[in-house]
């Protein structure tokens, strides 16, 4: 504020001690720190007076606008996202007619059939690992024989 640094305080305390002596000096900083609390706060309150009053005028969003202008790839950007939040809420069957009859149940063959190949995928993988752990097991059952 007043930018004092420690050998200006020590030179302020030492004449206020002097001029108004030891008995009224702690009254002295009292009042003098009442002075500063008040100022403080009046300026506090001016400070926010006056955000107050620029924003009613709409300081913030000509800032932000002109904040966006000075960086184009950031403002592009935000245009990109904009456009794009529609989108990301797509959902295929939102606003469609429901299937016909012959066009359900040809979804619904393909659906069985397309289950029914996975299934037969996961069984084959299965029979193959369970084989391939019988053969990894019989060479360690076997055990070779010394010749004596």
């Amino acid at each position: 504020m007043f930018d004092l640094g420690m050998s200006e305080l020590l030179i302020i305390g030492v004449v206020a001690l002097i001029v108004v002596g030891p008995k009224d000096l702690p009254g002295l900083f009292r009042s003098v720190g009442q002075f500063v609390g008040k100022a403080r706060g009046m300026a506090r309150e001016f400070s926010r007076a006056m955000e107050q009053a620029a924003d009613e005028a709409g300081v913030k969003d000509v800032s932000q606008t002109l904040k966006a202008a000075s960086n184009p790839a950031q403002f592009g950007m935000d245009k990109v996202k904009e456009a794009t939040d529609s989108l990301t809420d797509w959902s295929p069957s939102e606003g469609s007619e429901p299937l016909s009859e012959d066009r359900a149940e040809a979804a619904r063959k393909i659906q069985e059939a397309t289950a029914a190949k996975e299934q037969a995928r996961r069984d084959a993988e299965a029979a193959a690992a369970a084989a391939e752990a019988a053969a990894s097991e019989a060479p360690a059952a076997e055990e070779p024989k010394e010749k004596g």
